[in-house]
């Protein structure tokens, strides 16, 4: 008895000792290096009364997730317990490679309810997930509610089909309206998408940008009257164009309710998110980037965005449509 105790002992020792990236769901996004290139110079937002000087403010509701797939970090994320939605995703833009299929089942999150395995997977039958949505939120309840599965960190924006596959995980995706999803801002996301490929060159010439992309939760609408239907979604992108040697930055923002006319979702100054955002997130300071990123523009250069938008892909202007994440549009 007592050498087992002593093997015990010994066992636990061990893993106490062992370096916070084997940790999944962390206290810190800084707890772990790998997961902390996600953020520009590793700067985490600013949202008062959640995240405030990269400390959490309620460590019982809000989990940072460093998502790990296949061994490998591929994106940041913080995960709202008590809504079971993300807060937002954190994400580096690397170029866009070959497309990988969709899969049929998306992952949870283990380590949230109780699990030590430190990645993704699959649901386990017999275990109840009281932490996070799953996949029968979705699929049974989805169509009464009008909504599919909404990522945050697009399949589309992941570079290799290994990094598409790390984005069918619900701790990454929200209940978006299906018209929404797939209207202004599919259409959104597809020129976002072009003006990163193009704009956000490094000294290489390889695209790199750092883009956020979060929910805002909604009083009591709910899915399966456990998933919080968020009100709004936005998203926002800042990186070094290195022809024009200057940073660059914008953002969008658009309410996750039906649409049955054309909608665009035009883009807006970091000023101007962090201005809505407020109104959610009252109490302090809202920033989402460092201070190298551009928060506003002149009127002139706000102009020029729209028009370098359109002619980077906007269809706006062709009526009612729906796109696919490959922004193959077609009218409805």
């Amino acid at each position: 008895m007592m050498g087992v105790l002593s093997h015990l002992s010994t066992l636990l020792l061990l893993l106490s000792l062992l370096p916070p990236a084997l940790s999944h769901v962390v206290e810190r996004f800084s707890d772990v290096t790998d997961c902390e290139t996600f953020f520009l110079e590793g700067t985490t937002p600013n949202l008062p009364g959640i995240l405030v000087g990269g400390t959490v403010q309620n460590q019982n509701r809000y989990k940072p997730i460093c998502q790990k797939y296949k061994k490998t970090y591929r994106f940041a994320t913080l995960y709202d317990t008590t809504n079971r939605i993300p807060v937002f995703s954190a994400y580096t833009f690397t170029g866009v490679g070959p497309r990988g299929t969709r899969p049929d089942t998306w992952m949870i999150e283990p380590q949230l309810d109780g699990g030590i395995e430190p990645v993704m997977g699959l649901e386990k039958q017999g275990v109840i997930y009281t932490h996070q949505a799953v996949n029968q939120d979705y699929d049974e309840y989805g169509k009464d509610k009008k909504v599919n599965k909404g990522h945050l960190f697009p399949k589309s924006f992941a570079h290799q089909p290994v990094n598409q596959d790390s984005t069918f995980t619900l701790t990454n995706a929200v209940p978006q309206v299906k018209t929404f999803n797939e209207g202004s801002w599919g259409k959104m996301e597809c020129t976002v998408r072009k003006i990163l490929r193009k704009q956000c060159l490094d000294n290489n010439g390889q695209p790199k940008a750092y883009v956020l992309t979060g929910a805002v939760p909604s009083v009591n609408n709910k899915l399966n009257n456990r998933v919080n239907i968020p009100d709004l979604l936005w998203t926002a992108y800042c990186c070094y164009n290195s022809k024009k040697k200057e940073w660059m930055a914008k953002a969008h923002w658009g309410e996750n309710q039906e649409e049955t006319n054309k909608q665009v979702l035009n883009p807006h100054t970091l000023s101007e998110l962090y201005n809505m955002l407020k109104q959610h997130y009252p109490g302090g300071d809202v920033q989402v980037f460092p201070d190298q990123c551009p928060r506003g523009s002149s009127q002139k250069e706000r102009e020029k965005s729209r028009e370098r938008e359109i002619g980077s892909g906007d269809i706006s202007g062709k009526g009612l449509m729906t796109c696919d994440e490959d922004c193959k549009c077609v009218s409805l």
